[in-house]
């Protein structure tokens, strides 16, 4: 089993925008990091090499990020000793504080590539059940079982 994470943010200008350079500049590069970074296994895009042209949701200035690793372990090295601690650190300068759960992570099978529509609705359980064997958190991780892809 592998695990799928999906995370939103919420966007305090447009990308575009003066206040938002610093995040647009270092995305290119904290995403060929994730590229390579072992355990990293997919991770949606377009034509750009990163996901924030993909608008799926209403309000027009939420992005998000899309991503399959081989395990809960390599997922929370990446986000927590690469160059992505430095951009949480930063989160709150270029998106609005989310009070819910703002990710979502659940077990896959090692072929599987989730859709967009998929990762809302597991985000969209976590945020009205809380945390189960099929949406889960890094603080709250179950035992992955077959059944739960």
């Amino acid at each position: 089993m592998y695990v799928a994470q999906f995370n939103i943010s919420i966007e305090r200008e447009s990308l575009d925008h003066p206040r938002m350079k610093d995040f647009v500049e270092r995305l290119e590069p904290v995403n060929a990091e994730a590229d390579v970074w072992d355990g990293f296994v997919w991770r949606l895009h377009d034509d750009t090499g990163n996901a924030t042209d993909i608008r799926a949701f209403d309000d027009q200035r939420i992005i998000f990020n899309l991503s399959v690793w081989k395990s809960v372990e390599t997922l929370k090295n990446f986000v927590y000793q690469s160059s992505h601690r430095a951009m949480l650190k930063r989160r709150l300068d270029w998106f609005e504080r989310i009070v819910e759960p703002s990710y979502v992570l659940w077990w896959v099978d090692e072929s599987e590539r989730p859709s967009v529509e998929e990762a809302k609705s597991r985000l969209k359980q976590l945020q009205e059940h809380g945390p189960s064997s099929s949406v889960f958190t890094f603080d709250t991780v179950p035992v992955p079982d077959s059944s739960d892809a």
